[in-house]
């Protein structure tokens, strides 16, 4: 991901009043933020009892900021991240619903996505994968983790 300043970040908000972006609070260390190590910047907001961010590049180069939603009741059973796909997780993924852009989310609509709990999946797909079977291209396997994490980050974004 491409480093972003402040004011990139707080106008990237689809899905947020002014008020909500006003209230945001950055993620802690904003200024030393690894950047080349994460495929979207997502954070909890250390004020707000379930209030997270993500700010997810699009396909297109173009960065969507969604306000989400965590849910009150926890999944029955261990649940698999929808973004990263870790079947080794080692943290918990939560149901975080994000109200639509729009005249859509004006109205009460919203989506819903089941994610890490605070937003660890590029640290996550980013992990040497197990070796699978003999001549088992490693290298190769992670990259196409990184791909999947982009490409169904920016599709969720894209829904919003």
């Amino acid at each position: 991901m491409l480093p972003i300043t402040e004011k990139t970040l707080r106008t990237s908000f689809v899905n947020a009043s002014r008020k909500e972006i006003g209230d945001l609070t950055l993620p802690g260390g904003f200024d030393t933020i690894d950047w080349d190590g994460l495929d979207y910047l997502g954070w909890r907001d250390p004020k707000t009892a379930r209030r997270g961010y993500a700010v997810v590049p699009t396909l297109d180069g173009d960065l969507i900021g969604i306000l989400f939603r965590q849910a009150e009741a926890s999944p029955r059973s261990r649940a698999q991240c929808s973004w990263c796909q870790d079947v080794k997780l080692p943290n918990d993924v939560v149901f975080w619903s994000a109200k639509r852009s729009g005249p859509a989310g004006r109205n009460g609509n919203t989506v819903g996505t089941l994610v890490c709990q605070d937003f660890q999946c590029s640290r996550n797909v980013r992990k040497t994968p197990p070796l699978a079977y003999e001549g088992y291209d490693v290298e190769a396997a992670r990259s196409r983790r990184i791909e999947d994490l982009q490409l169904r980050a920016a599709s969720f974004a894209a829904e919003v």
